[in-house]
């Protein structure tokens, strides 16, 4: 029996996910990513509803994408114009991928390396970052630990904004106090929000 065709931002276990650009330079680009456990990729219809909420603020914004799976976020900021990003990962092959991606596009302003997010920030001198998006694999108690070292570490610019998805609604979640919730929305049963970073007094 065929196999059914893979949908746009969807994966399928043992084998390769697409994904499809939604805006920018690159609109209406697919690619493909490898498959792997934990990764979920924003689905077409919320990253379409974050970066409306961006765009006033994407050209020339300084992206930062500490758990990057996909690539999908990533990919999307640099076809809106951020002026350079830079993408972690502990998944070797996730990486490859996007690198070859980053090629193809002939993208210079991509940075892409094979990291642990935590370790990374907590040992690793700061840029100070415009936009981060934070989509940890859930369950594992990676969001507030990676907000706080983004925040006491130097990693946000003075103003800055922050995207987060979890499985939890997001005031609930715990976040710097100077961060305030400027959007959010629910698809299925993922929370997704926008928060706004302030410097604090």
């Amino acid at each position: 029996m065929a196999n059914p065709p893979i949908r746009p931002s969807a994966q399928s276990h043992g084998g390769q996910g697409q994904l499809r650009i939604i805006g920018g330079e690159w609109r209406s680009r697919r690619f493909e990513f490898p498959d792997a456990e934990g990764l979920r990729p924003t689905p077409d219809r919320v990253r379409e509803t974050l970066f409306n909420w961006l765009a006033p603020y994407m050209s020339g914004a300084r992206v930062f994408d500490p758990y990057t799976g996909s690539g999908a976020l990533y990919l999307e900021a640099l076809s809106r114009g951020a002026s350079m990003a830079l993408a972690l990962d502990v998944n070797a092959n996730a990486i490859a991928s996007l690198r070859k991606h980053l090629d193809t596009l002939k993208c210079g302003q991509g940075q892409l390396l094979q990291s642990d997010a935590l370790r990374y920030l907590e040992t690793q001198s700061p840029t100070a970052f415009d936009l981060v998006f934070l989509d940890p694999p859930f369950n594992k108690n990676l969001l507030q630990p990676t907000c706080e070292l983004l925040e006491n570490k130097g990693w946000l610019a003075k103003h800055s904004w922050v995207y987060t998805e979890s499985e939890m609604v997001p005031s609930s979640l715990g976040l710097p106090a100077n961060w305030r919730l400027h959007r959010e929305k629910q698809a299925g049963k993922v929370h997704y929000a926008l928060w706004e970073r302030s410097a604090q007094a």
